[in-house]
């Protein structure tokens, strides 16, 4: 059973106003004195799934440092939201955890945007040249 903290809410989904957008960009993140390194598979503008075999718990509070390649690091707060956790059965193909970020600067969120826009921009131009 996964912890997607869901409790007959609407899916994910249905809860999402900002679109999410397939990547794969490092991040470090540390929660108290535990310090990680990942990979955010998605991102919006709100937030973000970090891809994780021992996701933090739900409420967890993170330091996240991440950026586009080539690009500054943005350093943000986030809260973990959700976790899909590992399944000893093997069914999971997709643990980790959903981060909402918190508490973004004006200067913070211009560049979440912008990064954001970057992403669905390589993405919209990845799938017109396949066409």
């Amino acid at each position: 059973m996964t912890d997607d903290g869901d409790n007959g809410r609407d899916s994910g989904a249905d809860r999402r106003s900002h679109e999410r957008f397939d990547t794969s960009i490092q991040v470090d993140y540390a929660s108290g004195e535990t310090f990680l390194f990942s990979y955010i598979t998605n991102i919006s503008e709100m937030g973000i799934f970090i891809r994780s075999d021992a996701p933090a718990p739900r409420g967890a509070v993170l330091t996240l440092r991440f950026g586009a390649p080539g690009g500054s690091a943005l350093e943000i707060v986030g809260e973990v939201t959700w976790v899909n956790r590992v399944r000893p059965d093997g069914e999971n193909l997709n643990p980790g955890m959903g981060v909402r970020f918190r508490d973004l600067s004006p200067e913070a969120r211009e560049q979440v945007v912008e990064l954001v826009r970057t992403i669905a921009y390589l993405r919209d131009e990845d799938t017109s040249q396949a066409d």
